[in-house]
């Protein structure tokens, strides 16, 4: 994955978009810090597919994917039964 400084990138974008589509990845840094990254429309796409599957992607899938169908269960807090003596 190629760095590119945010002032190189946008003097030589075409150059940065050429490079994502060959080689993958290109991240932008601004003053040295890891800022943004360009990538393909198709990993893209792939992307957000992984991201947030569809209905039909949750029934059709292999393992079981339910911890995304229902929030978590909250905890409750549990009294003690009565006695009788």
């Amino acid at each position: 994955m190629g760095a590119w400084q945010v002032q190189d990138a946008k003097a030589r974008f075409s150059e940065l978009l050429e490079t994502s589509l060959a080689e993958g990845p290109q991240v932008v840094t601004k003053r040295g810090v890891e800022t943004a990254v360009l990538v393909s429309i198709d990993q893209w796409r792939r992307l957000l597919r992984m991201a947030k599957p569809d209905l039909k992607e949750l029934l059709l899938a292999p393992e079981p994917r339910t911890e995304t169908l229902a929030p978590p269960r909250r905890e409750y807090l549990r009294r003690e039964a009565p006695r009788f003596d």
